[in-house]
C-alpha cells in the first residue's frame, strides 16, 4: 500500500468520524430543543432555562385554577386558609402516647435478669397435665421457676410447687381468672395473689397486643397503691417479633409464639439446663384419660383450630424435638415422690 492511498483513506475516515460527531450533535439539540446555528452550551442553558420557565408559568396557571399543582391534586385538597386544629393534634397525641403515669412509674431503670444465670431452671405450663403428677417438689428444687399467667399455685403447690421466680400476667388474665375486677372481693383475690410473689419479676405484656390497657393500669395501680414486693418488667412488642422470627428462620412456622415457647426461648439466655412441665397442648394423655386445658379452670380449648393464634401441637412436636437431642427436658406424666 503506498503512501498516498493510506493518506486518503486516513483522510476520508477523518471525515466520516467528523460527520457521525456533527450528526449525534444534531439529534441532541433536537432533543432538548436547542435552535439550529446557536452555540451547543449556550443553547443548553437557554433551553433549560426556558423549560424551567415554562413549567413555572404552567405551574402557576394550574394552581390558579385549581388551588393545587397538578402534580399534588390527588392528595392535597384546596383550602383557602390553614389552620391549626388544636383539638385533632390532642386526640392524636393521646391514641399514641399511652403510657400512663403508674406505668411510667414501674418502669425498671435496668432489666430485672440482667447479668444474672442459672443452672437448673423449670419452666411450668399450665395443663391439666400437671394433675396428680406430684411434680410439685422437683419443680421447686430448680434455681429459677418461670410460671405462665398468674395461675395459682397453693392449693395445687404438690402437682406444680410453690417457688416462682418469674411470671407472666397477660392482660386477659385479669378479665378471666379475676372477673375483670368487678367488686371488691375479686380485688382481694389478685392483691392476694400478687402479694405470694415476694420479689418475683412480674412480666406483663402490655405491648404486646392492642387492648388491655385499663386492665394493666388496675394491676399497676395495686402494685403501686400496697406497695407489693413485685419486680415489673414490661417487654416490646419487638420481643415477639423477634422470637417468632428466630423459629420461622429454623422452619419452625408457627403463628404466634404461646408464652410458654416465648418463656423457654427467653430462658436459653441466662438458663443452662432448661426443664419444661405442664406442657401438653392435647385433650387426652398418653393412656387416653382426658386432661383439662388448664389445671386450674374448666376453660376449654380448640388446640388444632385454624382461628387460633397458635400452634401448639407444632411447638410441641418442635420441644419434643429438642427434647430426644438433649436440649431441654421435657417432663410428662407423673414425677420421682422422692423429691
Amino acid at each position: 500500500m503506498t503512501l498516498e492511498f493510506r493518506t486518503w483513506l486516513f483522510g476520508i475516515v477523518i471525515i466520516l468520524v467528523i460527520f457521525l460527531i456533527l450528526v449525534d450533535i444534531s439529534k441532541v439539540e433536537e432533543e432538548i430543543g436547542i435552535p439550529e446555528g446557536r452555540d451547543s452550551r449556550e443553547g443548553v442553558v437557554s433551553s433549560l432555562q426556558s423549560k424551567s420557565s415554562r413549567d413555572a408559568a404552567a405551574d402557576r396557571e394550574s394552581t390558579s385554577r385549581t388551588g393545587v399543582s397538578d402534580s399534588n391534586s390527588s392528595i392535597v385538597p384546596a383550602a383557602p386558609e390553614w389552620r391549626f386544629n388544636k383539638d385533632l393534634s390532642i386526640s392524636i397525641r393521646e391514641r399514641t402516647m399511652n403510657i400512663s403515669e403508674n406505668l411510667y412509674r414501674l418502669l425498671p431503670s435496668s432489666p430485672p435478669l440482667k447479668k444474672q444465670h442459672f443452672k437448673r431452671c423449670a419452666i411450668v405450663g399450665n395443663s391439666g397435665i400437671l394433675l396428680n403428677s406430684g411434680c410439685g417438689a422437683e419443680i421447686d428444687s430448680h434455681d429459677f421457676v418461670i410460671r405462665c399467667n398468674l395461675a395459682p399455685v397453693e392449693e395445687y403447690s404438690r402437682d406444680v410447687g410453690l417457688r416462682t421466680g418469674l411470671v407472666t400476667m397477660n392482660p386477659s388474665v385479669v378479665q378471666r381468672a379475676f372477673e375483670d375486677l368487678v367488686s371488691e372481693a375479686w380485688r382481694e383475690k389478685l392483691l392476694q395473689r400478687l402479694r405470694g410473689l415476694s420479689g418475683s419479676v412480674l412480666w406483663i405484656p402490655a405491648f404486646m397486643s392492642k387492648g388491655g390497657e385499663d386492665r394493666v393500669e388496675c394491676v399497676n395501680d395495686l402494685i403501686l397503691k400496697h406497695h407489693l414486693d413485685v419486680q415489673t418488667a414490661f417487654p416490646s412488642l419487638r420481643l415477639l417479633h423477634a422470637v417468632r422470627g428466630y423459629w420461622l428462620t429454623n422452619k419452625v412456622l408457627i403463628k404466634r409464639p404461646t408464652t410458654g415457647l416465648l418463656m423457654y426461648t427467653l430462658a436459653t439466655r441466662f438458663c443452662d439446663e432448661i426443664h419444661l412441665y405442664g406442657f401438653w397442648p392435647f385433650p387426652q394423655d398418653q393412656d387416653g384419660n382426658p386432661v383439662k386445658y388448664h389445671y386450674y379452670d374448666s376453660l376449654t380449648y380448640e388446640y388444632t383450630s385454624q382461628s387460633s393464634p397458635h400452634t401448639m401441637p407444632l411447638e410441641f412436636k418442635t420441644l419434643s424435638s429438642l427434647h430426644q437431642q438433649g436440649a431441654l427436658k421435657l417432663h410428662i406424666g407423673e414425677c420421682d415422690a422422692r423429691l
